[in-house]
């Protein structure tokens, strides 16, 4: 919308030279973003071993991703993500608090609790992205979407949570060993809570990245460090079984250590969105489709913010001085509507026209009007 009121044929030039136009996306405008094939081949993961290994322990972040249309379906995608993992974790721990009924170990039963707390941890997930559902007000003006970045540090400090625990039962079974008992009892709770914890890393990774969750991705990944506690519980006994009692507490360091990694990508990409980045690419694709508008003689700056999972852009441009505030305000409705096809998961762009500085004035700091 513009903040001018003279009708387009009444504005001289020089009127329409002095006048800004913003244009708010979401409030009249809802358009379905499609990600380019060049770009999903650009983020294509190497093959074989190592690219599985490599994405179970550092995911590529796909922030820009296949989008859908707005914040509250893709709220409403998170919350579903979040209810059905909880079930398949609630059925995990169930499971296995079988297994526990059925050996007696007291072990098994310390780590089924665990599972059921770290399950839980998802509980504050849901609530901000039933947050991020909520209408802007005059106090919070860009809505509540970054209670989901919130959350993320939250799921973060349980990796950490679990890094420790994981190391310093490691190291204390390696000072002071103790036998384990029941092992094919032992091996088939490992069993259990590998396959639901990574089934439900698999899915919230995946949900995640298609709505541009960071927070939801850290889950994921939480959901694997619990998986790969559950890997380590199966290789410990299975060494144990094959008459090498310490293949427990150094199977327990080596997860340990693959939680490290897990930990790294899941607090870089909850860290990033708090700092408002941005993928580099994503800017260098809406600079040149924002170039190449006819009518745009060059782009101010360009800036780009994620609050939740959702993407909020803040453009200038330079055009003609000498076109009326009615063409001026049809290059910056163009511009948004093409930064909506090029930019995934885009939910606001305000775009601002000013007149085209001299050759003199183009020496002004970047995004500096004047």
């Amino acid at each position: 919308m513009s903040h001018a009121k003279h009708a387009a044929g009444a504005e001289s030039p020089r009127e329409a030279d002095v006048h800004l136009h913003e244009h708010h996306l979401g409030h009249a405008h809802r358009h379905r973003h499609h990600v380019h094939a060049g770009h999903r081949n650009a983020h294509q993961q190497s093959r074989g071993l190592r690219g599985v290994l490599r994405e179970i322990f550092v995911p590529h972040s796909h922030d820009a991703a296949d989008s859908v249309d707005d914040a509250l379906e893709t709220s409403a995608i998170g919350i579903r993500a979040v209810k059905i993992s909880l079930v398949v974790l609630g059925i995990t721990a169930s499971l296995q608090l079988l297994v526990v009924a059925a050996s007696g170990s007291v072990a098994l039963a310390a780590d089924t609790i665990h599972n059921f707390s770290d399950a839980l941890t998802a509980v504050p997930l849901w609530i901000a992205f039933a947050l991020g559902r909520r209408a802007a007000t005059r106090r919070y003006t860009y809505g509540f979407g970054r209670a989901e970045d919130l959350a993320g540090l939250f799921v973060v400090a349980m990796i950490a949570l679990s890094a420790l625990t994981a190391g310093y039962q490691a190291v204390r079974r390696l000072i002071d060993p103790v036998p384990i008992e029941h092992l094919g009892w032992v091996a088939a709770a490992g069993v259990i809570g590998f396959l639901g914890n990574e089934t439900v890393a698999l899915y919230r990774i995946r949900v995640g990245r298609h709505i541009g969750s960071a927070a939801l991705v850290a889950d994921g990944l939480h959901a694997r460090t619990d998986g790969l506690t559950s890997l380590a519980v199966l290789l410990g006994a299975g060494g144990v079984a094959l008459g090498f009692p310490l293949a427990d507490p150094i199977v327990g360091l080596l997860i340990t250590v693959a939680i490290l990694a897990v930990l790294r990508t899941a607090a870089r990409d909850v860290l990033r969105r708090l700092m408002d980045a941005v993928e580099p690419g994503l800017i260098s694709v809406a600079e040149r489709a924002l170039a190449a508008e006819p009518d745009v003689q060059g782009v101010r700056s360009l800036r780009m913010r994620w609050i939740g999972h959702r993407l909020h852009a803040d453009v200038e441009l330079d055009v003609a001085p000498t076109i009326t505030l009615a063409d001026a305000h049809r290059v910056a409705h163009d511009a948004e509507h093409t930064l909506t096809h090029v930019v995934p998961k885009l939910n606001t762009a305000v775009v601002h026209a000013y007149p085209a500085h001299s050759g003199a004035d183009r020496t002004a700091p970047t995004g500096q009007p004047s």
